[in-house]
């Protein structure tokens, strides 16, 4: 096995036969449906099955993004999916939905299951869960840094980001997407609501105006690859379905690079300055290496800025002249930083006026003023032309062979053919001693050797023969094509084979409740609930838990992605990862569990959780869908929370990004619509909740089915009076 693993993302063929053919271990690419990257071009079935038998001709293993989360309505074709993917071989499917994970671990024994990023493996309990039930990885939270990665001791295969776009959402797991638009992250269908600029008042007062606050720059880990080299990660994953085939060639071969150099690379500074010009939002270590929460954001622009080659010196009506501190060559694109303007360069000129093909660094050049630039600014190389050209050649990977002949008179020609791992063994016809033309040691080798489009090359080829022997070419040549032919389809073949198993649900001990319960922040609105009779009260307010924990309708809201979640738990908790709770008693499950379906509900009862709040993703009809469902399936109807009003919680980020003043709670965003998000730091988490609540009309239907629960943040004790009326 593998010290490490090269795991590099495909949006299509031309990205994955790059990958391969610049040095990757592993290839994860998508399907049409069920892929966190909805918008990629991904694969059909068909491309599917190509795939996965490319990338095993060169000993490469193929991974199916499946990483979304998966409604009752869809679960059938989830399933069948799945089992299309199990049946042609696929290495590993890459899996966000507690639900389906469980239950495609017991159905299809054989399939290698990896727990998503998005599954938020933050907690040491989350990861022990995943390996008790047969996960073989786990791509951890981009949020966890090495330090903490290395305290994870449990045998699980840990893969790690190392390079390409960062989700300021912890793990991703962000709901702005969906609360303001209706295009949910968690089904692969984000908007991209962080790369957008906003405000940020603290009450009345402008603190930022304007700018990409919530825009992360790229992660990139080359400066300090060696370290990583050291640790206990195994798969080194780069991110970018969305990107080009080139980009993937580039940044594959030069993590491939990285790797085989124990993470030393003499040109890396060359090297850097070509992928500025391919993709670059400025690049940060990330939270692998406990970066300052800041240095993780790039404020002033969302998009590909380039490489900087030099500034504006005069402006003429049609003329831009350019003073150089990096070469430039005509077909580059370039940039203007500050105007945001750009354009490719058709026509270069150098500084005597003069049409040329390039300019070299420390020099003047003009270029056609088509943009009517007024203003002096610094120049940005976004596009280089040489560089696009020489990636536009997909690169040609070659796999070792050898060939062992054995020729004796009297007895068959045989041949056999080895990549190191297979070997493969053919016979002829009986060899004859030769009359007139005998057939040399070396004739057998070149007619073998004739590889020409096969993905082979022949390292050695020996030969035990008589003398004076006869073989006709063509014999020859038709054992080399079978051998090829036959070495070909063992190397595609299905690793493992494709059982599947029957399931059967055991009938649980749950007993529904019908509770109106709440979360509040401070005392008064705790006080205002106890009279409105809230017969569970949520608080993520330790202090104010600890004050009313005598009072047993009051339960702890358990932070965010903690390391460690049994060491914050209180005698009541609102839970926010999963854990076993099996051990503990007045556990409920929050929304964060991202409940989609009846197998999560199910799976998560089997863990001792005594009440789960649903997804705020789910519609009332799903919900009543949901809880009729769950027991036509299973037997006994399912004790259920739902969030009928308050503002959810749309991003929970690592760190303090805006400089926030620990629990105050006056701040807030203002996006381009001018709506308003409640944004605060806490427990070292920045919080941004909804612009808007939910809609207590649409859920107060339900509660002959479910618990009703309001979230108040900061509502008066009138307001919250209202809210509750309004619900009855």
């Amino acid at each position: 096995m593998k010290k490490h693993e090269l795991l590099v993302p495909a949006g299509d063929m031309a990205c994955l036969k790059q990958a391969v053919m610049n040095g990757a271990d592993a290839v994860y690419g998508g399907c049409q449906n069920f892929g966190a990257r909805k918008f990629a071009k991904n694969f059909t079935n068909e491309e599917i099955v190509e795939a996965i038998k490319f990338c095993h001709l060169y000993d490469v293993k193929f991974y199916v993004t499946m990483n979304t989360l998966v409604k009752d309505s869809e679960v059938t074709s989830f399933l069948e999916q799945v089992e299309f993917l199990y049946n042609n071989g696929v290495d590993a499917i890459l899996m966000q939905d507690f639900g389906m994970i469980c239950y495609v671990l017991k159905r299809y024994p054989n399939l290698e299951v990896h727990a998503s990023t998005q599954f938020n493996s933050s907690s040491y309990d989350t990861i022990k869960i995943l390996y008790d039930l047969g996960v073989k990885r786990v791509v951890l939270p981009r949020e966890m840094s090495l330090e903490e990665i290395e305290k994870i001791d449990i045998p699980i295969e840990k893969e790690v980001f190392v390079h390409g776009a960062l989700c300021i959402c912890y793990s991703g797991c962000c709901l702005m997407s969906s609360m303001i638009g209706g295009r949910s992250g968690n089904r692969g269908e984000c908007a991209g609501a962080c790369r957008l600029p906003y405000r940020l008042y603290d009450g009345d007062k402008l603190v930022h105006d304007k700018a990409y606050l919530l825009s992360t720059k790229e992660l990139n880990t080359c400066s300090s690859f060696n370290e990583l080299l050291d640790s206990n990660i195994y798969s080194f994953k780069i991110e970018g379905r969305m990107k080009s085939p080139e980009y993937v060639g580039f940044i594959t071969r030069l993590y491939r690079e990285l790797i085989d150099s124990n993470g030393k690379i003499q040109d890396l500074d060359l090297k850097m300055d070509e992928l500025k010009t391919i993709f670059n939002r400025e690049f940060t270590l990330g939270h692998l290496f406990d970066v300052s929460d800041g240095s993780i954001i790039n404020n002033k622009s969302p998009n590909h800025i380039g490489l900087e080659i030099g500034k504006v010196l005069d402006i003429k009506k049609d003329k831009i002249c350019i003073k150089l501190n990096k070469g430039i060559h005509q077909g580059d694109g370039i940039r203007f930083l500050e105007s945001g303007k750009g354009f490719i360069i058709n026509y270069l000129y150098n500084s005597k006026g003069m049409l040329v093909s390039s300019v070299s660094r420390g020099e003047i050049c003009f270029v056609d003023n088509k943009i009517s630039l007024t203003s002096k600014d610094t120049v940005s190389k976004t596009l280089d032309y040489l560089l696009m050209e020489k990636l536009n050649k997909l690169a040609v990977k070659k796999i070792p062979i050898t060939f062992y002949v054995k020729a004796h008179i009297g007895e068959e020609f045989c041949v056999e053919i080895s990549d190191g791992e297979r070997k493969i063994k053919k016979v002829g016809s009986i060899v004859q001693q030769s009359i007139t033309s005998p057939v040399t040691d070396t004739k057998i080798c070149m007619q073998l050797e004739k590889l020409g489009e096969t993905p082979f090359v022949c390292q050695k080829t020996s030969v035990e023969s008589d003398q004076n022997i006869f073989i006709s070419l063509r014999e020859i040549n038709e054992i080399r094509r079978s051998l090829v032919s036959e070495l070909i389809a063992r190397r595609c073949a299905t690793k493992y084979e494709p059982v599947v198993a029957s399931i059967s649900f055991e009938k649980l001990d749950i007993k529904p409740t019908l509770e109106k319960t709440c979360l509040v922040y401070n005392k008064d609105q705790l006080d205002t609930c106890l009279r409105y009779k809230f017969l569970r009260i949520y608080t993520p307010n330790l202090e104010l838990f600890q004050q009313y924990q005598a009072n047993d309708k009051v339960f702890y809201v358990v932070p965010r992605c903690v390391f460690d979640i049994k060491e914050t738990l209180k005698s009541r908790n609102l839970v926010r990862e999963l854990y076993s709770a099996n051990d503990y008693k007045n556990v409920v499950a929050d929304y964060t569990f991202n409940v989609f379906n009846i197998y999560t509900a199910y799976y998560l009862y089997n863990l001792g959780f005594s009440k789960i709040t649903l997804s705020v993703e789910l519609n009332a009809d799903e919900i009543r869908n949901f809880y009729f469902d769950f027991e036509k399936k299973f037997g006994f109807y399912p004790n259920i929370e739902v969030v009928c009003y308050g503002k959810v919680e749309d991003m929970v980020i690592k760190g303090n990004i805006l400089n926030l003043q620990e629990n105050n709670y006056q701040y807030f965003l203002i996006d381009l619509h001018n709506r308003k998000f409640p944004v605060y730091f806490s427990d070292g988490l920045t919080t941004i909740l909804n612009f808007q609540s939910q809609d207590v009309s649409q859920y107060k239907l339900l509660k002959d089915i479910c618990s009703l629960r309001f979230d108040f943040y900061d509502e008066s004790n009138k307001l919250i009076g209202e809210v509750v009326k309004k619900a009855e």
